[in-house]
């Protein structure tokens, strides 16, 4: 048999021992007044009457005579074997008027000074589907994930005594965790590193925000990459700074625009090995001109390798943080892309001048992510899962790569050139037909079933190409197939449309959805 809940706790109710009314009375009047007041709601479990008479110190036989009563009334009712539940006919014994209270002054909606001057500065993040579709970016193959692993090292973690599994966690990331993430940056991304400069977060978002508001005052002049992340970007606007867009070419972030722009920069945004989002890569001449320029201002650079781990080509590419002799890079990663989004796990590695900083503001008002989490994520780790986990997701998505290619070679000529990419979850077309407008494409491509993102969404100011960011690693390759069939109708169907003007989608037999 199933062993069933306690019912609710009624700590609430008070008896006045010395009222001269009888505590039987104060009980049921109190009962009665939760259930028709709707704060015991019909179905709602009550209590036993040993367990009702143990936590209210009255005796078992005044708590039947309680359930008794109310039985009688026909607010409770009574199920062999199961217990005592507020009827559903208690649901017309309730009042319906309501409270209403005549306010002189209306409310306000006044915001701090700096979220006003900021909040009009954001730009919405895209909003994911329940399930992913083509061309949904920044998402991992869910059905590749190895959930019977992370089920059983959930289930040895949890197994482990109470005041380890249950208790607060480390405000700086579990020292298991931090120490594992140490060893995989070495290893992996040549980052020379020690466990005490990681510092675990709820997320790549969360980095950025705490970066900020540690290192920027209002005003402060940042370069940010233009086009770039809109996540971080939020994140800076919020904490004051004052953003320099600076463009991006092939060789990533012009150093020399960001001179230009903003010569007394207090900080710089970069994604160095798969810029975010047209793919370029930083050239070595690049990231040697930055780290001796941030070294000259007296300035911090924030590294965002967001996916740097999936390259299909060779070797990933050196990370910028790894040649960062002067100790001016504040490396940031996430587990979201290599792993699931629903970890909400993050972390950064301080240069050694900010970490007695950061670990003071950590523990200054962090909690720090569930230690559950990081237990079995270290674990994930330090056992190999995560290394085969990568190799194995490297393949799946270099052959969705190709399988893109392959169709956009077919469908999108004359449509969209697409740049070859050998690296990432995304791949980027610029529109050929100067008549395409980002606004219609992505309403129209909206209607047909696709997510796209435009590339007008990561700029901070407008920048002359014009074209679409297409994910293709959370969807198989028979839906990549037909997510371009569909996309190259789209496209051949908005030459020159307005988001208002835009053709509803062919219905065909192909256009049926794809599990």
């Amino acid at each position: 048999m199933v062993k069933r809940s306690g019912g609710e706790l009624l700590f609430a109710i008070s008896i006045d021992r010395a009222s001269q009314r009888s505590v039987t009375s104060q009980v049921y009047n109190a009962v009665k007044q939760l259930i028709v007041s709707g704060d015991l709601a019909a179905g709602k479990r009550l209590p036993s009457s040993r367990t009702f008479a143990a936590e209210l110190k009255i005796s078992r036989t005044t708590a039947i005579a309680v359930f008794e009563r109310l039985v009688s009334e026909g607010l409770v009712v009574s199920r062999t074997g199961s217990g005592s539940f507020v009827s559903e006919a208690a649901e017309a014994r309730r009042p319906n008027a309501r409270l209403v209270v005549d306010a002189e002054r209306p409310a306000t909606t006044k915001l701090a000074d700096l979220i006003a001057e900021a909040s009009p500065k954001f730009f919405q993040r895209l909003t994911h589907p329940a399930k992913p579709r083509a061309f949904i970016t920044g998402l991992p193959d869910y059905d590749a994930f190895p959930l019977a692993v992370w089920s059983r090292l959930s289930a040895k973690h949890w197994s482990e005594a109470r005041d380890t599994v249950m208790g607060y966690s480390d405000p700086d990331g579990l020292p298991s965790l931090r120490q594992a993430i140490a060893g995989h940056l070495r290893g992996s991304r040549g980052i020379a590193c020690e466990a005490g400069q990681i510092f675990i977060v709820n997320g790549a978002q969360q980095a950025f925000d705490l970066i900020g508001r540690v290192l920027l005052n209002r005003g402060d002049r940042v370069w940010f990459e233009n086009p770039g992340a809109i996540g971080a970007r939020n994140s800076f606007i919020a904490c004051g700074a004052a953003m320099a867009p600076v463009p991006v070419d092939a060789e990533g972030l012009s150093v020399e625009a960001g001179l230009r722009l903003a010569p007394d920069f207090r900080l710089a945004f970069v994604t160095p090995a798969h810029q975010h989002p047209t793919g370029a890569e930083m050239s070595l001449e690049r990231r040697a001109h930055l780290l001796s320029v941030a070294n000259e201002r007296d300035a911090w650079i924030v590294e965002d390798d967001y996916d740097g781990e999936f390259r299909y080509d060779g070797r990933p590419l050196p990370t910028l943080k790894s040649a960062d002799q002067a100790e001016r890079v504040i490396y940031v990663g996430t587990f979201s892309k290599a792993m699931f989004p629903s970890l909400r796990l993050g972390f950064y590695v301080a240069p050694q001048p900010l970490v007695p900083v950061f670990r003071r503001i950590s523990g200054a008002f962090l909690h720090g992510v569930p230690s559950s989490i990081q237990a079995v994520t270290a674990a994930f780790i330090t056992e190999g899962h995560f290394a085969t986990h990568l190799r194995r997701m490297r393949d799946i998505y270099r052959e969705r790569h190709e399988v893109f290619h392959d169709e956009a070679g077919k469908r999108l000529g004359g449509l969209l050139d697409v740049a070859r990419s050998a690296a990432g979850f995304h791949v980027v077309g610029r529109f050929v037909d100067p008549r395409h407008q980002e606004d219609a494409v992505e309403e129209g491509a909206a209607k047909a079933g696709l997510t796209v993102s435009t590339l007008g969404r990561f700029c901070i100011e407008p920048i002359a190409e014009k074209g679409l960011v297409l994910g293709v690693s959370a969807i198989a390759p028979r839906a990549i197939r037909k997510g371009v069939e569909d996309l190259a109708r789209v496209l051949e169907n908005t030459r020159g449309s307005s988001p208002a003007t835009v053709p509803a989608p062919m219905t065909t037999k192909s256009n049926r959805s794809i599990p």
